[in-house]
């Protein structure tokens, strides 16, 4: 039978009350100011509807978390604020809703807006006892990323949340060799609307004993200057993304005891740069919107993952016949719950990540995953950013993976290059198209999505130049009679790779149209087995509809020329 203990949960961790729960621009708050705060805010709800969390500030995050908990109510998350997010948010839901702010600029158009103001004064006569919240009730309504598709909320209960966080306290003091997590303080640079940001912050502190900061650094300065401004021990909470960008800004980074990184696979070397640079342990979380946080590595150590508390993993049978799926279970999770990754299991609690399920993807008869690739761009040095992208449309019946990057100092014959060293022939890029940037969520996530529309954006530039590389094979047959003990690529086969590299790119394929001159081309190095072509191309401005081409081989123009289209007037 149901016992009281049971069917209740607290909405603090035992902890000393005049105990700093949260840090606010350098001043501790304590939790007795906190239930102080929730006390004050539960009664301004309105008398019916669940809460949309819309709140920046990590503090005023939790308060509203609180005071809804406290009244019953459900809490919303969306991954943003926009205008069109709460509209679809809006109509997803039958009951009414309610928005609660830190920030008075934020419209709600359609919802009933509450602004938190006046947080963390003086706790006064503040309740001792902390409130118990029935364990059973819809605590909160968490969103996929998006990362595979279209979001999707997941109802999360209180006693799910308290569970969750649970197993990943016992997993930290092993890792940290502490007895707790009482005065450690939570820097995150990740969201607190994001799954893995409510868990590893705000609910860590709630729940777990620990504090957290309440502001969110984005900038590598801010980031520096907010692990600063609190005491030790304390933790980075992050992402692969913000790491790798703060390791290269250069900037002299405080000493932290801990390091949480989760929403993609890290790679040793960033992990094992990290600890050496902030001197603490770097610990990765693996888990989803789905089913919480699940497993942890020690990245530094092996590639293995090894899940939390009482939680197992078993393969099965997709039901569509499709391949087999890997469904997590047991302790805090509320039923069985299928990732969308593929995993080589070791036994029951430890795997190994491939990648998502929906990311594998076959060129010429071999399977690899895009999780895999950018793995390996992104650990080019001079990389500081890189994606994968599988065009819509194939050349010669093959699907050829377009590789952007943000690489300043690199060319794309230098990336091709390093590649080639990681990689499956069939895996390098054909292209590589130079970025300024990614247009990446807060949590360093790159939908597919966002993805797919950038890459098609920049493909369409039109007067750009253009950089794409090719790796000439050893064994290529047109080898074996041009020449004998001297071997060379024909001239009209490098002029074949130019053309295929032109019709790549659709703006360039407009301009030339479908019966392209070769109006000049000069030969000027012999191009050997195993050469890295670097083919860049140049579109002609003015009433020119011309593109002018450089093939290097290693830094030495081989080859250069021009093709022309036919007159507007002609075709």
């Amino acid at each position: 039978m149901t016992t009281d203990d049971t069917r209740f949960l607290p909405l603090l961790a035992n902890r000393d009350l005049d105990a700093p729960l949260a840090w606010r621009a350098g001043v501790p708050v304590s939790a007795r100011q906190f239930l102080a705060d929730v006390a004050r805010f539960a009664p301004t709800l309105p008398p019916e509807g669940d809460a949309v969390n819309l709140c920046g500030d990590r503090y005023a995050f939790a308060v509203s978390l609180g005071a809804a908990l406290v009244r019953g109510r459900a809490s919303m998350l969306p991954p943003d604020a926009r205008p069109d997010t709460i509209a679809r948010l809006l109509e997803s839901r039958g009951s009414p809703l309610f928005a609660h702010t830190d920030a008075s600029h934020i419209q709600t158009p359609g919802i009933e807006r509450l602004l938190l103001e006046g947080l963390a004064g003086p706790a006064g006569d503040a309740p001792v006892d902390v409130p118990r919240i029935d364990a059973g009730m819809h605590a909160a309504s968490l969103l996929t990323s998006g990362s595979t598709g279209v979001p999707q909320p997941h109802a999360k209960t209180w006693r799910t949340l308290v569970g969750d966080v649970a197993v990943a306290v016992k997993r930290l003091c092993r890792v940290l060799e502490r007895p707790s997590l009482e005065g450690l303080t939570l820097v995150a640079t990740v969201p607190v609307q994001h799954s893995y940001g409510l868990e590893s912050s705000v609910l860590l502190a709630m729940l777990g004993g620990a504090i957290f900061e309440s502001g969110r650094p984005f900038f590598p300065a801010d980031v520096a200057k907010t692990l600063a401004s609190v005491p030790r021990p304390r933790a980075l909470v992050t992402t692969p993304f913000h790491l790798k960008t703060l390791l290269l800004s250069g900037i002299e980074l405080p000493p932290v005891d801990l390091i949480l990184s989760a929403t993609a696979p890290l790679s040793p070397q960033l992990a094992l740069q990290a600890e050496q640079a902030m001197g603490g342990v770097l610990l990765e979380i693996y888990g989803s919107t789905e089913s919480g946080q699940v497993a942890t590595r020690r990245t530094t150590d092996n590639e293995i993952w090894e899940t939390f508390g009482e939680i197992r993993v078993h393969a099965e049978p997709s039901a569509d016949g499709g391949p087999e799926r890997f469904v997590f279970s047991g302790d805090f999770m509320p039923e069985p719950t299928p990732m969308a990754d593929v995993l080589e299991l070791l036994d029951d609690r430890r795997f190994r990540l491939f990648g998502r399920a929906n990311d594998l993807i076959h060129v010429a008869g071999r399977r690899s995953s895009l999780a895999h690739l950018n793995f390996h761009l992104n650990s080019i040095p001079g990389v500081d950013d890189g994606a994968f992208w599988l065009p819509d449309e194939v050349a010669d019946g093959v699907v050829r993976p377009v590789a952007f990057v943000v690489a300043p100092t690199l060319s794309a014959g230098q990336i091709i290059a390093a590649l080639r060293q990681r990689l499956e022939p069939v895996f390098v890029p054909r292209r590589v198209v130079q970025v300024k940037s990614f247009p990446r969520e807060g949590t360093g996530k790159l939908t597919v999505r966002a993805l797919r529309e950038f890459a098609l954006a920049q493909l369409a530039e039109d007067d750009t130049p253009v950089q794409m590389a090719h790796a000439v094979p050893d064994d290529h047959p047109v080898f074996a009679g041009h020449f004998p003990g001297q071997p060379l690529l024909p001239g009209a086969l490098v002029l074949a790779e130019v053309m295929e590299a032109i019709r790549r790119v659709p703006a360039l394929v407009a301009r030339l149209g479908e019966h392209p001159t070769l109006a000049a081309a000069k030969f000027l190095a012999p191009v050997r087995p195993g050469a890295v072509l670097s083919i860049e191309l140049n579109p002609e401005t003015g009433a020119s509809r011309g593109v002018r081409f450089d093939v290097r081989c290693d830094g030495v123009v081989a080859v250069t020329g021009r093709w022309t289209g036919v007159p507007e007037s002609g075709r």
